[in-house]
């Protein structure tokens, strides 16, 4: 097996965990928090995608489908276009209000289609490639795509969670 194949089969796994998570709840179960301060199914998946789709967009030198593809404006919520979740206050997670399942579960499918199409041309080589130097030691392509790959399955597992806690 090869790098790219072993990635996108990983990646393929966040949209199977995503989508059990969120597909036929409505926007208030989207919204609903297990707890005060605690991060709701919609806010938890809409997150994974976008840092998925800022960060492969960024190391692939593409748009974001996120504003390439409209979403931001499907989606208007009130945060700005480059907004990912990361860094944001418990107020700010109860502001961003997924519109509709189907609109996320769309949002996720582009996003995980542009993110196979780009591990599909990868080589064993490219994964050494150096995307971000404000490390200490440099960030490698493959060390990113595996920052991500961890964190969005972590948070699509979260989802899930919330999802068996929520009755839903």
């Amino acid at each position: 097996m090869r790098s790219r194949d072993l990635l996108t089969y990983a990646y393929s796994q966040i949209g199977e965990t995503l989508r059990a998570a969120v597909e036929g709840l409505s926007p208030d179960k989207l919204a609903q928090r297990p707890g005060p301060d605690a991060n709701p199914i919609g806010w938890l998946a809409w997150h994974a995608l976008r840092v998925q789709d800022d960060h492969l967009a960024e190391v692939a030198g593409t748009g974001q489908v996120w504003t390439a593809q409209g979403f931001a404006g499907r989606f208007a919520l009130p945060v700005g276009d480059a907004a990912t979740g990361y860094g944001m206050s418990s107020e700010e997670v109860a502001a961003v209000r997924v519109p509709s399942a189907d609109l996320l579960l769309e949002y996720a499918d582009a996003v995980l289609a542009r993110s196979r199409e780009f591990l599909g041309g990868l080589s064993d080589d490219d994964l050494d490639r150096v995307v971000d130097e404000r490390w200490d030691p440099p960030v490698t392509l493959g060390v990113r795509l595996v920052s991500v790959l961890s964190d969005d399955l972590q948070h699509a597992g979260q989802a899930a969670y919330v999802r068996g806690l929520l009755g839903a």
